[in-house]
């Protein structure tokens, strides 16, 4: 374990916890694997990037972080990381479907191709399905969790995104909104964060962004740009009994983009 350490006790908002997060790896995941440590949950890793996975667990702490390999987008791999939760630590309180593709940047209908399309949705729709099952399997005998999804601003509005990654995040919208109405009965709640545009590094790439194509993209709230560790901060809220009484939420963080 490097120099990372928790914070004092009183301060621990997930204290005893133990949370799943799929896509944990990188970017978004991986800056709220590091909060959740922080605030004292157990944390499992459930990525396809393996060595990064890994080196995460070794930076935090190995005996309260484990890595698991998942592609969400097969159910045996979902399946195997929530059993691995169980066996490792006896239960899952918290679990974030937070896995997504942005696909092929494509926005004329034209250019989209089926094979596309079908790839995003498997991976950001069947990936927070079945993350959802699983997690609500061994939810329910406890009657108690809490699951979150990793939508997006642009599961509230369109002409911002690609059709397939737009299509997607409604479909998770969707989800969010049927699964916390039935998993409400046993204690469950289930609630989605939609960022705006967020500053990782396979945003840059993707979008070709330098500084000031990124204050460019941020106009619409000055001095700011949305970073990994704002959606990491909304993600422990929604999972921390702060939120003990939110369900069925969609936390749009995009600094007023929507309404602009």
């Amino acid at each position: 374990m490097g120099s990372f350490s928790v914070l004092p006790p009183e301060a621990r908002r997930l204290e005893g916890k133990v949370a799943l997060i799929t896509g944990g790896a990188s970017g978004i995941g991986a800056s709220t694997a590091r909060l959740f440590s922080k605030h004292g949950a157990k944390v499992i890793i459930a990525d396809i990037q393996d060595e990064l996975g890994h080196s995460i667990c070794k930076e935090l702490n190995p005996r309260s972080t484990t890595f698991v390999h998942c592609d969400v987008s097969k159910e045996t791999d979902v399946e195997n990381a929530v059993n691995h939760a169980i066996s490792t630590y006896g239960k899952l309180d918290i679990m974030y479907n937070n896995a997504g593709i942005s696909g092929e940047v494509k926005y004329n209908i034209l250019d989209n191709t089926q094979a596309d399309f079908e790839h995003v949705l498997r991976i950001n729709v069947v990936g927070a399905v079945l993350g959802t099952k699983h997690a609500a399997r061994v939810m329910i005998p406890t009657r108690k969790g809490s699951i979150i999804n990793t939508a997006s601003v642009c599961s509230i509005i369109g002409a911002v995104g690609p059709h397939a990654y737009t299509s997607s995040k409604h479909a998770m919208d969707g989800l969010m909104k049927n699964t916390a109405v039935e998993l409400g009965h046993f204690g469950i709640r289930v609630n989605n964060v939609s960022p705006y545009v967020v500053l990782t590094q396979m945003a840059k790439d993707g979008m070709n962004l330098d500084e000031d194509g990124a204050s460019r993209l941020y106009s619409n709230l000055k001095g700011n740009f949305l970073k990994p560790e704002d959606v990491a901060d909304s993600a422990l809220f929604l999972a921390s009994d702060d939120s003990k009484y939110v369900s069925g939420h969609n936390l749009v963080i995009d600094g007023g983009f929507n309404v602009v």
